[in-house]
């Protein structure tokens, strides 16, 4: 394990981002061995004229302007810095030798603040985790000195719009320059491998404490009048990760199945044919707090994933809250999928998904529900950050015998 150590941690999500973030969750872990520092990312010329009126966006101005606080501090061993410079927007410049020159002293701006909050605090021997950055961090490492430099991979970032000039090139020169890749699906690992051999797969966290069969007291309204058996979603409605010619599929096939979807619809949902079969119920955005609560009203629980560049190599963590809560679950097959075989049913077509979910049905048990429950529980941030602890120690032990 590694302890007393120093970390920064760089990435594409800030410390209060709502929706969750792995990198925020990894900050919280490392922070009971080790002092790190959590740094959002820097606010952008676009982004302050398009949004200025967005609380995010104000809050960062104000630090900027010297009305807030640069470096918070979270926990005993736990900080965070919001950067009180300003980047050019510069992702969709598409002459390569302009995009390189802005790049390098968005940088160098980005590095200054770095380098200050690292002085106030006493941080030396840096070990660098950067969470699928790579444009306004490319030449952090060489700024900041860092002893070890982790790239983590968590998503298939590049099949992005905002990367899709400059992501390719970037992402891969990034994961060259790094001691190691650490990646949370064996297919983004794989991917690494091509510009990395040091690629490893870590896993991913979760936690699933809330989500205990155990601990549910009441049935939700909205739910518990719905006729069953009921094929249950939780999470954003997008047409981006979620399939509904797959979902609109199911449904009419099995008008005796009610289909539940918990969560925000984007345009496309909204305006679907899925809105106008009688078995499909839309339940909208709920509190975190009782997403448990609808997911032990669900017989069976599905992720119909669409398959893209965006998804194919994702590691969905509502999985785990399914398998914990006992529920059987169906999902389509990935590559990165596959670390769920044998307590999750892999479905390839939609056919599939009609056979699957009818045998979860018949074949749920007690025994079963307590396998899934005992696997998803494993999938702890504990376990996920000492996996990325034994890559780092592999890093120094090989950087040591170099050395030598």
């Amino acid at each position: 394990m590694i302890c007393q150590r120093d970390i920064i941690m760089t990435g594409l999500q800030s410390i209060d981002f709502k929706l969750g973030s792995n990198a925020v969750n990894l900050a919280y872990e490392f922070s009971k061995n080790n002092r790190v520092l959590y740094i959002n990312y820097p606010l952008d010329r676009l982004t302050i004229w398009k949004d200025k009126k967005n609380p995010d966006v104000q809050k960062r101005l104000d630090v900027i302007h010297g009305k807030s606080l640069e470096l918070i501090q979270i926990n005993e061993n736990l900080w965070t810095l919001y950067p009180a410079t300003i980047l050019e927007s510069i992702s969709q410049v598409p002459v390569k030798f302009i995009f390189n020159f802005l790049n390098k002293i968005n940088n160098h701006r980005f590095a200054k603040s770095i380098k200050k909050a690292v002085r106030k605090l006493g941080f030396r021997d840096l070990i660098w985790f950067n969470d699928s950055d790579f444009y306004r961090v490319f030449y952090l490492n060489d700024l900041l000195k860092t002893d070890v430099n982790i790239y983590y991979s968590r998503d298939n970032m590049v099949a992005t719009r905002y990367f899709s000039l400059h992501g390719q090139r970037m992402e891969g020169a990034l994961m060259k320059k790094a001691d190691a890749v650490v990646a949370n699906s064996t297919y983004l690992r794989d991917a690494a491998s091509r510009f990395n051999p040091s690629s490893y797969y870590v896993g991913q966290g979760c936690d699933v404490s809330a989500f205990d069969i155990k601990k549910i007291l009441n049935a939700p309204e909205d739910v518990s009048s719905i006729k069953k058996p009921v094929i249950g979603y939780i999470g954003a409605l997008v047409t981006l990760r979620l399939d509904i010619d797959l979902i609109y599929y199911i449904a009419s096939q099995r008008p005796d199945w009610s289909i539940v979807l918990v969560g925000p619809e984007d345009d496309s949902f909204q305006n679907s044919p899925l809105h106008s079969l009688k078995n499909v119920y839309f339940l909208g955005s709920k509190n975190q707090s009782v997403l448990p609560d609808y997911l032990a009203c669900f017989d069976v629980a599905f992720n119909p994933q669409a398959i893209n560049p965006i998804t194919i190599g994702n590691y969905p963590r509502k999985i785990d809250e399914y398998l914990a809560m006992g529920k059987p679950v169906v999902a389509t097959f990935t590559e990165a999928m596959q670390v769920f075989e044998g307590y999750v049913c892999l479905a390839k077509t939609s056919q599939d998904y009609i056979e699957l979910i009818e045998q979860s049905l018949l074949e749920n048990s007690s025994v079963l529900q307590e396998k899934r429950e005992s696997f998803a529980r494993g999938h702890t941030w504990e376990a996920n950050a000492n996996e990325i602890y034994k890559v780092i120690e592999e890093v120094l032990i090989r950087k040591n015998i170099d050395k030598n």
